[in-house]
Parts: structure tokens; C-alpha cells; sequence
């Protein structure tokens, strides 16, 4: 639990300072009056001045602002400010393209700090192998069995993306669960169209698609990634990082393969041998119904893929693409809530849902998994306040680029307008935040599993 809220705290922190920090470091730049940096909004609860400006921690941990000198457009939410400050220090007194650059430092620094954790990883760690879409192995009477699909097929469409990868397959097919979805394959040098229903499987009061096969990685290390305590597997003595060679004597090419084997062999003892820092055990349990109802043996298999070394240029294109994809898939999702193929309490999260996410995350990958998850959220950040919403920095951007457009035929926008306008982009954003909130709630109370076969994972920890 202590963790786990550190975690959060880290990651939440870390998105909001650095988004205030991209405001900061410009203003200060361009010689604008910073007058307050702030981690959350409301009553001030702690914090430090050091020359002008007043460095604090406030009440309401739901973002954060940098109070400039002279701007009084969001005054309600971040109080009044000084009235002696001189008038070359003053935001508002400043061109325009100054005021827009301040406004974009925030956000331009959380994708930044998105792409530069991948950038980071990849330079020292290397780069996760893509599979190729070729099916490998297939959970019985799983989603891909039933649309047809055959060991060694090859994917050459999905959902009407040619030549898809990998990473493209797995994200269309978790963004639809229970939706038929078109897919080609080629198979002995002819192509036969299929139609694949991602298995919808909820966990945590989140719905997502899975099309229980596992991709051909090659020949790749089966590990043990998690053991839960009181399991038959943990009794065992099974502990993370076993190697797991072989199942009842056969050998394991997939972390599928033993999730089947154990499915198919409830109330049977199940010998697990292991490779442990070079000595191979066997070790023996029998799978029990858990709290969750379903009979298990209380571990999590997955694959170790290999990781490769790249340069810079390499590493580049890895942090681009994979923050694109990350946009495609919330594109993708947002689209679905607009046309209805998708609920919003299955698609917004809030504070909350960001918690249960960052201990997810920490609990399975450790830093990686922190770090991971820092990026997204930096990513999703940014994005989100470049929206032409009042309060947001989007909004501020689209006033300013609307005042220089009205100044072309001598007209102005007022500051009783202004404020009407910041107020309608407040109630907005407190709306959204009861939503999201709402949201969390109501999947906090709502999340149990509603598939007793989960597959196993197919994706590569990272």
C-alpha cells in the first residue's frame, strides 16, 4: 500500500511539476513576474519564497498553476495578484507571441518528458523485439480458434490496416472487445478472410478485447512475473524470475501454453519445472479456487523477449512511434465514446483510476512500470490541455490567437468577457472531474472479473 502511494504521488507529482515547470522556465526567460508556482489549487498548505516568487503545496491535488505577474484571467482559482509589479514584468503587457509561447511551454514539456523516457530506456536498455503477426499458439476455444484462425498463419489485414504490426493488432483488438472485427491471413501462399471477436474480459472495472493467441516471438525465456500470496503456487515455493521449462514433463514455448495446461488440468497436481539462477527444480501444486472464484494456481507466466540494441536515430523513432501509438489507440477510444461503440465510464479515469493504474504498473515492472507510466500520463497531459477549453492552456492560446484576429478590424475582447469566458471553462473542467471521478467510483464497486479464462498475457513486459 505504501508503495503503491508513493507511486502515485511520484507519478501525478512529477506530470504536474514538470508541466508547471515548462510555464516557469519561459516566463522567467522572457523576464515575466513568476509570482506563485504551485503543486494543486485552493488554500495554500506549505511551501517557501524565495525572491518573488512563492513556491507551495496546496489543498486540492488535482494539477497545479504558475500565477504570472499581471495576468488576472484565472484570479478565482488562483487569487488576486500583486498590484506593484513594474510593467515590463507584467504577462499581459507582453506581446502576444510571448504570451503564447508561455502558454505552450507547459504542455510542449510533458510531451517532451514523454517521448524522453522511451528515448531514455531504449538508448540504455535497448528496444523490445516486435513479433511478427504470425499466430504461434491459441487458447482452446478461445476468440481465435472460434474465428478460424490455424497455428502459423500469418496476419496480412486487420481491421482494414494492411500489413499491420504487431503492436497495431493487440491495441484494435483490445479497444473492441466483443466487436466482430475483419481480419486476412495467409496461409500456404493463399489468403482467406476471417472475422475475429476479441474476447471481452473486465478486470478493475476496465473492459478490454483479447484474441487469445500469442504472436510468434521465436524461441524466448518463459518467466514467472507474479505470485500471489496464499496460492498454491506460492506454497510452493514457485518464486519471480523462475525460468519455467516445462510443464508435466512437456516443454513450454509460451506463457499461453501453461495457462492452458493448468485450465485444463484443475484438481490435478501440476509438476513446474524451473531453471532458478542456473538449478533446475521441479516443483509440484494443485490448483485451488482463489478469491476471485476461480481455480488457479496463483501465478502470472510471460514471455522475456529479447531486447535490441539501438542508436540514436533508433531510439528516436521507438519514442515517436511508440507515443503515437498511444495517441492513435486514445483517438481510437474517444472516437468509439462519440459514436457510442464505447461507454465513457469504460474509457475516463481519474484520480483514482490513475492510482490503480500506477500500482499496477509499479507492482508488475517495477521502475520500468513507474517510469512507464509517467510517460503516459505526461503524454495524455499535454495533449489534453492543448484543447481549446478556458482555464486550459488551449483555451488561453485560442483567446490570444482570437484577440490578434479581432485586432485586425480593431475590435477587442473585453475583460468582463474574458472572466465570463473563464468561468464557463471552469464549470467545464469541474464537470469533467466530477465525471471522471464518478467513473472511478463507480468501477471501484464494479470491479470483478467477468471471464474465469483469462489468457495469458501477450505483450512483452517492458
Amino acid at each position: 500500500m505504501i508503495t503503491n502511494i508513493l507511486a502515485f504521488i511520484f507519478i501525478l507529482g512529477s506530470a504536474v511539476i514538470l508541466h508547471e515547470f515548462g510555464h516557469f522556465i519561459v516566463a522567467k526567460l522572457l523576464r515575466i513576474r513568476v509570482e506563485t508556482f504551485s503543486v494543486g489549487f485552493g488554500p495554500r498548505l506549505f511551501g517557501r519564497k524565495w525572491g518573488q516568487t512563492d513556491y507551495r503545496v496546496s489543498a486540492v491535488p488535482l494539477g497545479g498553476y504558475v500565477k504570472l505577474g499581471g495576468d488576472e484571467s484565472n484570479s478565482p482559482i488562483e487569487g488576486a495578484g500583486a498590484t506593484d509589479i513594474p510593467k515590463d514584468e507584467m504577462f499581459n503587457l507582453r506581446p502576444r507571441w510571448q504570451r503564447i509561447l508561455v502558454a505552450l511551454a507547459g504542455p510542449v514539456m510533458n510531451i517532451l518528458t514523454a517521448l524522453a523516457i522511451p528515448f531514455a530506456g531504449a538508448l540504455m536498455y535497448g528496444v523490445p523485439a516486435t513479433p511478427a503477426p504470425v499466430v504461434s499458439t491459441m487458447a482452446r476455444g478461445g476468440a481465435s480458434e472460434v474465428a478460424g484462425l490455424k497455428t502459423g498463419d500469418r496476419i496480412v489485414s486487420f481491421n482494414g490496416t494492411e500489413n499491420p504490426k504487431w503492436n497495431t493488432i493487440r491495441g484494435d483488438a483490445l479497444l473492441s472487445p466483443g466487436q466482430p472485427l475483419p481480419l486476412v491471413v495467409e496461409r500456404n501462399r493463399e489468403r482467406i478472410p476471417l472475422t475475429l471477436t476479441p474476447t471481452a474480459i473486465t478486470e478493475d472495472g476496465e473492459t478490454a478485447g483479447y484474441m487469445d493467441f500469442v504472436p510468434d516471438y521465436g524461441d524466448v525465456p518463459v518467466l514467472v512475473r507474479e505470485i500471489e500470496p496464499n496460492t498454491p503456487a506460492a506454497e510452493a515455493g514457485l518464486q519471480p524470475e523462475d525460468r519455467i521449462l516445462a510443464v508435466n514433463g512437456q516443454a513450454v514455448r509460451s506463457a499461453e501454453q501453461v495457462t492452458q495446461f493448468i485450465r485444463d488440468h484443475k484438481s490435478q497436481p501440476i509438476t513446474l519445472t524451473v531453471n532458478r539462477a542456473g538449478q533446475q527444480k521441479d516443483i509440484t501444486a494443485t490448483a485451488r479456487k482463489l478469491q476471485d472464484g476461480r481455480e488457479r494456481l496463483g501465478f502470472r507466466p510471460d514471455e522475456e523477449i529479447p531486447l535490441q540494441s539501438v542508436g540514436m536515430a533508433g531510439a528516436g523513432s521507438y519514442a515517436v512511434n511508440s507515443n503515437l501509438e498511444i495517441l492513435r489507440l486514445t483517438g481510437k477510444a474517444l472516437g468509439q465514446v462519440v459514436t457510442g461503440q464505447r461507454s465513457a465510464r469504460n474509457t475516463l479515469s481519474g484520480p483514482i483510476g490513475i492510482y490503480n493504474a500506477a500500482a499496477a504498473s509499479v507492482q508488475r515492472l517495477g521502475w520500468a512500470g513507474l517510469f512507464a507510466m509517467l510517460g503516459f500520463l505526461s503524454l495524455n497531459l499535454g495533449i489534453f490541455n492543448l484543447l481549446p477549453i478556458p482555464v486550459l492552456d488551449g483555451g488561453a492560446i485560442f483567446l490570444l490567437l482570437l484577440e490578434g484576429l479581432l485586432a485586425t478590424i480593431g475590435l477587442t475582447i473585453s475583460m468582463t468577457v474574458r472572466e465570463r469566458i473563464q468561468q464557463v471553462g471552469f464549470v467545464m473542467v469541474i464537470l469533467l472531474m466530477v465525471l471522471v471521478i464518478s467513473n472511478d467510483v463507480i468501477k471501484l464497486f464494479s470491479s470483478r472479473p467477468t471471464n474465469s479464462s483469462r489468457p495469458a498475457a501477450t505483450e512483452p513486459a517492458r
